[in-house]
């Protein structure tokens, strides 16, 4: 039998955004408003917006407009501009391929098409970690769910999955859950964290936990799993110091639903297969004040980069990242950046993680645990060079810093530390 070649004809393009959530939508927009009007949005699912979509509780939109918004509306605004300029975008796409030289390969609907791009922007988001990630013993009944999954039964297909719930983890999506699934008249035993303080932010605790009388247990997890064809209930017991379960800490609790919220991380398997390097912490890629990976030409922004806390920061790092990406359109290359930037084990990450030192530069970290009356401190060959008072620092707050040039010597690594 004869052998069938299709060949799939190259479209040009300056730029392809891959992801249609508010990371892309935001660089979309401000590519264009820099001059870049030869791009397309790649979109998997059959609506722009991404998770905001399911997110329809309030506080969006604060600091990037100024006003309380749901998650659809806080989508809604950028999705009217990309409208309103006619950016090209295709939805129920996947992108089967990203390409070291910046070759795009999709499925969409009218067939396979690839684009070669000038500059790609990685803009995909991020997946919530799921029960095979965790090694819970047990059957695999239903009812364990991820937060997110829950959420989208509720709030996208007006489906209620829950009537005695367990939650697992204090992520933001988790204890939002708790709320929603309270106001639907489900009963939420309680949240249970496997670290000695809370993973989410603060105000999700007093909002979505103490205001609904819902507690949250530290330092305690799930065991084992119960139940054959529907979960009947779970094992919970508290762990030590190194997230051991503590002998004769077991209780059993009763319940038809598991939620999930055990953490985020970053969707990079296009990533890998275009080459970029990826740092172990954020699990994102590694990238420098431009907001370009190891791939020169390929950027990252959003979710995809590093788990951001607030929906607003993932909008202005994607502004950001799209005047350096229009830059390297309109001009080939951009200012090189040979200044490392380290950390001590005070500091989970940074990002960038490398900076040119020859503009301000905006730092995002987080720290590795809760500090209270400390400094956040960047220091060059021993100098300190930049600093930020905290009455506290938790993991779950994204803190940021500028680091000015003027402040800098040469191009020796800087140090970032708690003090």
């Amino acid at each position: 039998m004869s052998e069938l070649t299709y060949r799939i004809e190259e479209e040009s393009v300056d730029a392809v955004i891959v992801g249609g959530g508010p990371a892309g939508l935001a660089a979309a927009v401000e590519l264009y408003k820099k001059g870049i009007r030869n791009l397309i949005i790649l979109e998997r699912e059959k609506q722009l917006g991404g998770i905001l979509r399911q997110c329809i509780h309030d506080g969006f939109g604060l600091t990037r407009f100024g006003t309380t918004l749901s998650g659809p509306e806080y989508a809604q605004r950028f999705i009217d501009q990309v409208k309103e300029l006619k950016i090209p975008y295709l939805t129920n796409t996947s992108v089967l391929e990203v390409s070291g030289d910046k070759t795009v390969t999709a499925a969409t609907s009218q067939g396979i098409r690839r684009f070669q791009a000038k500059a790609v922007i990685l803009t995909m988001g991020c997946r919530e970690r799921t029960r095979g990630a965790l090694g819970i013993p047990g059957e695999r009944p239903t009812g364990v769910f991820t937060a997110g999954v829950a959420q989208a039964y509720i709030n996208l297909y007006n489906r209620m999955p829950a009537k005695e719930v367990v939650i697992l983890g204090s992520g933001d999506i988790g204890m939002i859950m708790a709320r929603r699934l309270t106001l639907e008249g489900a009963h939420v035993q309680a949240v249970f964290e496997i670290q000695p303080y809370p993973s989410g932010l603060p105000r999700n605790i007093e909002q979505c936990l103490n205001d609904y009388h819902i507690p949250l247990y530290l330092s305690h997890t799930v065991t084992a799993i119960h139940g054959s064809s529907r979960l009947t209930g779970v094992t919970v017991a508290q762990v030590d110091e190194h997230f051991k379960p503590i002998p004769g800490t077991e209780q059993e609790c009763a319940c038809d639903t598991l939620i999930l919220s055990v953490g985020l991380i970053p969707e990079n398997e296009l990533s890998l297969d275009a080459g970029v390097l990826l740092d172990e912490r954020t699990k994102g890629a590694l990238a420098d004040e431009h907001f370009q990976t190891t791939i020169e030409g390929i950027f990252a922004a959003g979710n995809v980069l590093h788990v951001h806390d607030l929906v607003d920061f993932v909008s202005l790092e994607a502004e950001k990242l799209a005047e350096s990406a229009a830059l390297y359109i309109q001009q080939g290359s951009l200012t090189p950046c040979p200044i490392a930037i380290r950390t001590d084990r005070s500091i989970n990450h940074t990002v960038p993680q490398r900076i040119s030192g020859a503009a301000p530069v905006r730092l995002s970290l987080r720290v590795s645990r809760p500090q209270k009356n400390c400094r956040i401190v960047v220091r060059q060959n021993g100098a300190e060079v930049a600093s930020k008072p905290m009455t506290k620092a938790i993991p779950a707050e994204m803190i940021q810093l500028t680091l000015n040039p003027d402040k800098l010597q040469g191009t020796n690594d800087l140090e970032v530390s708690v003090e």
